[in-house]
């Protein structure tokens, strides 16, 4: 697990470009697993203006809403044509979300799995993280080795997304999301997180025990994690120091340079 601290979420976010950037260099058939909501837009418009080739590129997303149809202004359908497919040459075969308006859904969850593992799995997985810990839309008790399924929403998250939909009466009460252990699979995992208000989800992620009442603390586990905050989302570690430490020496071969 690498700590990355930069100043502000544009220093942070630009190092994250260049970890998605060159990875769609070196493979330009990549699979990308892709988050939604507030922190990753800086991340978006970032590779939108690199203008990269992603004609051959695959995408997953981690989640979305029960009862939205894809052309509603707060799902993540619209939000990822919006902010991301429409400004790149992807192929819209190639993208694929989950659908919240499925009839069957433990059905479309298992097909779901087995496309991404048709796919050869995921190489680079985008996270944000919520108020709570939660990664994808696994909320806190979630299982650590869940896979892609139907949540309902806590309270806290319920109310922290109402701001997207106007009010938290508005915001539907389940969502589909992939699973932990879904993402645990991903080659590598590449969290954003900015501000004061994800500070405690960080600390307890990074310097906390893994339990599962605080999802992304299974990330610990996983043999290639990014992790690039704010001054503002760091602020609780402990260990702060380290990291800035481990990244100011980083040999010339670990750098993160376009």
């Amino acid at each position: 697990m690498e700590i990355i601290i930069q100043p502000d979420a544009e220093a942070a976010t630009e190092v994250a470009t260049t970890i998605v950037a060159r990875l769609l260099r070196e493979k330009p058939d990549a699979v990308l697993g892709l988050a939604t909501g507030s922190t990753p837009l800086l991340l978006y418009r970032a590779l939108v203006r690199m203008k990269l080739d992603w004609r051959k590129v695959k995408t997953f997303n981690l989640d979305e809403y029960v009862g939205l149809p894809p052309a509603h202004e707060q799902s993540y359908h619209h939000f990822m044509w919006e902010n991301l497919f429409r400004h790149v040459n992807i192929s819209r075969k190639n993208i694929h979300l989950p659908d919240g308006m499925s009839r069957n859904i433990p059905k479309f969850c298992a097909e779901y799995e087995a496309l991404i593992c048709a796919a050869g799995g995921i190489d680079l997985q985008v996270l944000g993280i919520g108020t709570d810990g939660h990664i994808g839309f696994n909320e806190p008790t979630s299982s650590l080795a869940s896979r892609t399924r139907i949540k309902t929403l806590t309270r806290q998250t319920h109310e922290d997304n109402g701001r997207f939909f106007g009010s938290a009466d508005k915001v539907p009460h389940h969502v589909i999301t992939m699973g932990l252990g879904s993402i645990m699979e991903a080659r590598l995992c590449l969290l954003l997180a900015f501000g004061l208000k994800k500070a405690r989800a960080i600390a307890a992620t990074v310097e906390g025990p893994v339990a599962s009442i605080n999802p992304a603390s299974i990330l610990q586990m996983h043999p290639d994690v990014r992790i690039c905050l704010d001054r503002a989302a760091a602020s609780k570690l402990k260990r702060a120091d380290y990291y800035h430490r481990v990244y100011d020496n980083k040999p010339d071969w670990q750098q993160y340079q376009n």
